[in-house]
């Protein structure tokens, strides 16, 4: 899964020794998105990909991520693992399917969704 945000809080790094007795670290990071109703997301980077890729506040980036939940002690508890972080884009603003570009004196449409009303010999739906 992927979203692009800003980065506007790093938390301190953590690290420890696992029972195993294996070292580990995370650095967790809070995303604000970029869409009309901002979201807030908290995400970390765990182990080797703690180093790969810093980050730092006000940062714009594209998240590549995990999301992992599990059980301990009879509650549930979810975490967002990123795997990447890149640079996001900020020459190509974000448009809405369907929406009719401007362009060169030329005004060019998202062509319309395939016609999906007919039924063929290779629908697998069971409706």
């Amino acid at each position: 899964m992927e979203i692009t945000g800003k980065i506007i809080l790093a938390l301190p790094e953590q690290s420890g020794v696992s029972k195993a007795g294996n070292s580990w670290k995370k650095k967790e990071y809070v995303l604000e998105t970029l869409d009309t109703y901002p979201k807030k997301v908290h995400f970390d980077f765990f182990g080797d990909k703690a180093d790969q890729f810093p980050l730092n506040v006000g940062q714009t980036i594209k998240l590549s991520f995990d999301i992992e939940s599990r059980e301990y002690n009879g509650r549930w508890f979810t975490s967002i693992r990123g795997w990447k972080a890149e640079a996001a884009d900020q020459q190509m603003p974000q448009q809405n399917v369907g929406a009719t570009t401007i362009s060169n004196n030329t005004v060019g449409t998202v062509p319309p969704p395939p016609d999906i009303t007919s039924t063929g010999a290779s629908d697998d739906l069971p409706f």
